[in-house]
């Protein structure tokens, strides 16, 4: 498990989409431009080319007080990746720094790791190559993995001017964390630290107002036990008995070439001797 998270507490957050923005300019992203549906958030949801996204959701208070609450939504790099457990081809898989990152190389676009996701997140982008076929990769955020490993925090923390998103060490983003809720409960009630572990927690902690369903948020996700039998167990050692199968033709039909090699050299010394 990482050492490493990102925790977003979204009662500092006030909406400015500057993570949005460093988002799609440090990782290359095309404009999603989306119509106007009646409301003042950008975009319907995450894409795959749109990593990051600020929801607006309006909330009534039990006191009879509103409330505009804001969430920045992006992968949560969970530590039982459904996404991952769902990938036929081991095209995805989780760094030291906690992030679930995918390898474009291996990565065949059939689509499973879409189904497997428990959030929603990742998605399916649709490129041509160099003769017009078409082609698709999964993608979503990789938390800046390129700039963790050179020493530098994810474009969207460094990006935020409330301190809403902070990158750092597990074992005192969490401290800090839990303080940070003592004082949040006073004006909110049901506020919560959303680290579902039904999936053996995540690398991306929320701090929530409300409920995580106000926000869209399961409840309390799961780790589907056939994905988990089918990736750590049946898929290796599936893998284990065709190398086995195979090996063991191999071996047979290097036994059948050397007998036939003796045979041969038998019969000329036969015939030889006739």
């Amino acid at each position: 498990m990482a050492d490493y998270v990102k925790f977003v507490d979204v009662t500092k957050c006030d909406g400015c989409r500057a993570c949005m923005v460093a988002c799609k300019n440090w990782n290359d992203l095309p404009a999603e431009p989306e119509e106007f549906q009646g409301s003042i958030q950008s975009h319907a949801g995450l894409t795959a080319n749109t990593w990051n996204v600020i929801t607006y959701d309006e909330h009534e208070r039990s006191d009879g007080g509103f409330d505009w609450l804001f969430r920045h939504a992006a992968c949560l790099h969970c530590n039982i990746a459904g996404c991952e457990k769902a990938c036929p081809e081991n095209a995805i898989s989780t760094t030291k720094f906690g992030s679930v990152v995918i390898d474009h190389d291996k990565c065949v676009g059939c689509g499973y790791c879409v189904q497997g996701c428990y959030f929603d997140v990742i998605q399916l982008a649709t490129y041509k190559d160099k003769k017009g076929k078409e082609y698709r990769l999964a993608q979503k955020c990789d938390l800046c993995t390129s700039r963790l490993e050179n020493g530098l925090q994810p474009a969207c923390v460094t990006a935020c001017h409330t301190d809403c998103l902070v990158f750092g060490r597990k074992e005192d983003v969490l401290r800090d964390a839990n303080a940070r809720l003592a004082k949040v409960k006073e004006r909110y009630p049901n506020a919560n630290i959303y680290n579902p572990q039904g999936i053996d927690g995540t690398n991306t902690i929320y701090l929530l107002a409300e409920k995580p369903s106000v926000y869209g948020l399961p409840e309390d996700p799961q780790a589907k036990l056939s994905q988990v039998i089918w990736k750590d167990w049946a898929q290796p050692l599936g893998k284990l008995a065709v190398g086995a199968t195979t090996f063991g033709v191999l071996s047979a039909l290097a036994v059948q070439g050397a007998l036939k090699f003796k045979n041969r050299g038998k019969e000329g010394e036969d015939h030889h001797e006739g």
